[in-house]
């Protein structure tokens, strides 16, 4: 007898009450390998280039977001206002990267990150016992 229905987990209702915030976070990205280099492809939307920051600090690469609600001079009458304001970050843990060549690109409220793979060095050393 199975009390759980087999949809509970996938209920998008259910993960809003645990997980709001994951539900808020508008940084959606898919990462791949291609050749030498990793690539992450995020969505930034309603964001201009000089709204973001890109920074590599202690093995991890952060990118953050940040946009100021602007006042304007006309007084509107909002029926709805669905669009935010404020900072969103997301950050990606670095593994052997190359972080001088790391290129970054955006068009059309998507951000592409082209991070070249380190050539790994073998570190081994093989000790002798006396």
């Amino acid at each position: 007898m199975n009390l759980i229905p087999r949809s509970f987990f996938f209920d998008d209702d259910i993960d809003n009450l645990f997980a709001p915030s994951l539900k808020k976070n508008e940084m959606k990205c898919d990462i791949y390998e291609e050749g030498d280099a990793y690539h992450i492809v995020m969505d930034i939307p309603g964001y201009d280039k000089n709204d973001i920051n890109i920074e590599v600090k202690d093995g991890y690469l952060t990118v953050k977001a940040s946009k100021n609600h602007e006042e304007s001079e006309e007084k509107k009458n909002y029926i709805r206002k669905e669009r935010t304001y404020g900072e969103m970050q997301r950050s990606f843990a670095l593994g052997d990267v190359d972080v001088e060549k790391i290129e970054a690109s955006f068009s059309n409220g998507m951000l592409k990150l082209v991070i070249p793979k380190q050539e790994k060095v073998d570190t081994t050393k093989r000790i002798e016992i006396k």
